[in-house]
């Protein structure tokens, strides 16, 4: 079995992006997004770690089962932010403070 070896400048390159997402993290969270604060959050959380599990955790240039693993994660987490969403759609939200 013969292992993928990474230039240490895509690992450099990988590193920079993470830290330039981090300093955006914190300069987004300066801001006031309305209704989207969440997406922004999320987005920039999913570009990072989706960078983290691809080149830190060789996903990129792993095999069938490995990739099968990381798909079955992500189809997880949107079956779980499905669910949740739809909880809160559904609720009936008073302003009265008892339930």
């Amino acid at each position: 079995m013969s292992d993928h070896i990474v230039s240490w400048k895509v690992y450099v390159g990988v590193f920079l992006a993470l830290v330039a997402l981090t300093v955006t993290t914190v300069v987004a969270a300066s801001y006031d997004f309305g209704p989207l604060n969440v997406i922004v959050a999320l987005g920039i959380a999913i570009t990072k770690a989706t960078l983290v599990v691809l080149f830190f955790m060789h996903a990129r240039y792993a095999g069938g089962l490995t990739r099968l693993v990381v798909l079955s994660g992500v189809a997880f987490f949107f079956i779980l932010v499905f669910l949740t969403m739809s909880d809160y759609v559904t609720r009936s939200w008073s302003l009265t403070g008892a339930s």
